[in-house]
């Protein structure tokens, strides 16, 4: 410890242009630094979903989910598999262990599903392997609509306009759209006609399906080159469509306009978006895991701006959810916080110390403290999120005892020696002074590491949401010390022996040293008496935590309200008689 502290003292200069340079490269990092409301609080998984289009919830399960659940379940690395059977959906997630390579896992799935697949019913889809997303994945909610297009001249737009330029943003992992209608040809059949034109359905469908077939036209080859023969669609239209022949009777051409009515219409909805009060498009952003939430915000709604003048008659309101909002005022918060911290800092030192100096020496621990513990988080592939922003919040009025300590006791020997008959030099009085308190401070530390090392054995939520803060909390303090360890002892060699020292200490100190002498010697004569005094204000603190309510995280104050409507299946929102808003 010696060797550190005198080596700093030596090197002082280079020492303090590191701090600066620490501060402004630090600075200019943290706005590149991923951003994210709350830590990962949940296991990492892989989710499967298998489309069964027909099949009722009980031949899901039956038919895709159990075959599958079997082929999965023994993963390495599968900790728990939950599964979803509804209708013609089947949902599996598998929660991984803590650590596992989940990319690796993500490979192994694949393995085993390309094996089972072939086994499923033919009605059923491939199975698909979701994108992993973070735990908190809808980092944005964004309503579209309009008074002069249709639901599915809406829903074209968003499917080939928007979403494409919003998933070509990195990390942007999938944009779901709610309330879409898709445009597709419709053929109603009207089983009337088709009893007197004695023609069976499976004519229909065959006849049908073959009008919009896409096929390769072959190729014709020429003395220099070959060239793809392209076969057109005959089907543009619905006129077109009621035009397809579906058989001959007698010579003559039944048509399907003849045994059916064609249109053009929108799958049966399963969900609708009311936007302002009307029927619009929800567009659900989801981030992947590690994202800076922030940036990719940011970037979401350059996008949109860009894409405004394209999109006429087309309303946009991209802040119906944008967790985003949250994260910008934390950290104007934490801004404001630490200014004000820095003022009551210095008004405190000049108050205690009554000298300007002093109070930057004291004041520089608290950029470097904070940027040192950000940049270690960050180094360690974490995001920066609001239990850390809070975890360095707690230890903003902590950060600078170390060295308000180092200070005043360097301040108090220098005092003492310019009254000594032989002065001593200033390096080796700054040296002396810093390692008197270096123990204590030390000391002190490690106190406080040891208080906060059992959020580290926390299991769960609470274990998930806390560690973070606990983290960004000893990070700080450990890098303060480091900070009254080095930088102090520099600062103060360079600044402090420059000044004349009064021979008498600051006023506000000596009015409080006249009833701390007048207190201290009643309790130095009657030690069970302070233990009593403490151990009744132990014994109040217990009792007034059993009545204190709990719960895992405050209140914050966010800007978004959500209403949840829970119906019986297949309820539409008309049926109520209101609209939403």
């Amino acid at each position: 410890m010696r060797w550190l502290v005198e080596t700093a003292l030596r090197l002082r200069i280079a020492v303090i242009a590191a701090a600066i340079l620490l501060i402004i490269g630090g600075l200019q990092m943290v706005p590149e630094m991923p951003l994210d409301v709350f830590p990962e609080f949940s296991h990492a998984y892989v989710e499967i979903q298998t489309e069964a289009p027909g099949l009722s919830a009980e031949e899901v399960e039956n038919l895709i989910t159990f075959p599958l659940e079997n082929a999965l379940i023994g993963t390495p690395g599968l900790e728990t598999l939950r599964s979803k059977s509804v209708l013609g959906l089947s949902s599996i997630r598998m929660l991984l262990h803590e650590n596992v390579d989940l990319y690796r896992t993500r490979q192994l799935v694949q393995e085993r599903l390309a094996v089972e697949t072939p086994r499923l019913p033919t009605v059923a889809r491939p199975p698909v392997i979701l994108q992993p997303l973070s735990s908190l994945s809808r980092m944005m909610k964004i309503g579209i609509w309009s008074d002069t297009l249709s639901q599915e001249d809406l829903s074209e737009l968003a499917v080939w306009n928007i979403r494409p330029r919003l998933m070509a943003i990195p990390g942007v992992a999938n944009v779901a759209i709610w309330g879409q209608r898709d445009k597709q040809l419709q053929v109603m059949i009207d089983v009337d006609r088709l009893r007197a034109h004695q023609v069976t359905l499976d004519s229909v469908l065959r006849a049908a399906g073959d009008a919009v077939v896409l096929d390769a036209g072959g190729f014709v080859d020429t003395p220099n080159q070959r060239m793809a023969v392209r076969q057109l669609s005959p089907v543009k239209s619905p006129e077109d469509m009621e035009k397809t022949v579906v058989s001959f009777n007698g010579g003559a051409a039944l048509r399907l306009g003849d045994v059916a009515d064609v249109r053009i219409g929108s799958p049966p909805a399963i969900g609708d978006a009311v936007i302002n009060d009307q029927l619009g498009l929800l567009l659900i952003v989801e981030k992947q895991p590690a994202a800076n939430i922030l940036e990719v915000t940011r970037k979401v709604e350059a996008a949109l701006d860009l894409l405004k003048p394209g999109l006429k008659g087309v309303e946009i309101d991209s802040t119906i959810f944008r967790p985003a909002t949250f994260i910008e005022r934390s950290i104007t918060n934490l801004t404001h916080a630490l200014l004000i911290g820095c003022v009551l800092v210095v008004v405190v030192l000049i108050l205690f110390l009554f000298d300007w100096r002093t109070a930057v020496i004291s004041l520089t621990a608290i950029p470097l403290s904070l940027i040192s513990a950000v940049l270690l988080i960050h180094w360690w592939g974490m995001t920066i999120n609001t239990m850390v922003i809070a975890g360095l919040v707690i230890a903003l009025g902590e950060v600078v005892d170390d060295a308000v300590i180092d200070v005043e006791n360097i301040v108090r020997r220098l005092r003492l020696n310019q009254l000594a008959e032989q002065p001593r030099s200033a390096f080796r009085v700054v040296l002396d002074a810093s390692l008197e308190v270096r123990s204590a401070i030390v000391y002190a530390t490690a106190i406080i590491v040891l208080v906060f090392l059992p959020i580290y054995f926390l299991e769960g939520l609470p274990g998930s949401f806390f560690r973070p803060l606990a983290l960004g909390y000893i990070l700080a303090i450990l890098a303060s010390l480091l900070v009254a360890i080095i930088v102090t002892p520099a600062m103060s060699l360079l600044l402090l022996p420059r000044k004349h020292m009064k021979e008498q200490e600051p006023p506000l100190t000596r009015w409080l040293k006249i009833p701390y002498r007048n207190l201290l010697p009643w309790f130095a004569v009657r030690p069970r008496s302070a233990l009593s005094i403490l151990a009744v204000s132990f014994a109040a603190t217990f009792m007034m935590l059993q009545n204190l309510g709990q719960e895992l995280l405050p209140n914050f104050q966010e800007t978004d309200f959500l209403m949840h409507f829970v119906e019986k299946p297949g309820n539409l929102y008309r049926s109520h008689g209101s609209h939403y808003h």
